[in-house]
């Protein structure tokens, strides 16, 4: 009987050790994994996949319009790529309007990118007003409100 449960015990030890040689695997083969090119992770990481706006506005500012460079730039060595550019606003303001709000954010981003060479037949976009925030409501309303009155671009 001792035998039994001393074999049970070597047996869960075993395992357990695997478990953990295969987590640090794991982790290990995470950490140092490259990112392949032109794909969605690639592209955030190269280019940036979110520009910012005040509130109540659409236009571009100096740090918008430099990702969206680098986002055109990415998109002309990948150009099999499409991409989808959501408008996102914050809570404030009524449904309607920051439906509206964010379709200018989106219609923004796309003309920027377009005039930099983006095809207009590999670009839509869409309103996701405030009804999609990226970050959910925390100790400080107005980082969390910056952080979702963006226009993000999405590779297909």
């Amino acid at each position: 009987m001792k035998l039994r449960y001393f074999g049970a015990l070597v047996g869960c030890l075993a395992l357990a050790a695997c478990d953990s040689d295969k987590e640090e695997a794991i982790t290990t083969t995470e950490d140092s994994a490259q990112v392949d090119t032109g794909t969605a992770a690639d592209f955030i990481a190269t280019a940036g996949d979110r520009v910012f706006f005040e509130l109540n506005k659409h236009d571009l500012s100096p740090e918008a319009k430099a990702t969206l460079e680098r986002q055109a730039a990415w998109w002309k060595a990948h150009p099999d790529k499409e991409f989808v550019v959501e408008g996102h606003c914050d809570e404030r303001g009524t449904r309607e309007y920051n439906l509206a709000l964010g379709e200018r954010r989106a219609n923004q981003a796309i003309g920027f990118l377009v005039d930099y060479g983006v095809s207009e037949n590999h670009i839509r976009g869409y309103s996701c007003g405030k009804d999609r925030p990226f970050e959910i409501l925390g100790a400080n309303k107005e980082e969390f409100w910056r952080q979702n009155r963006t226009a993000v671009t999405v590779v297909q």
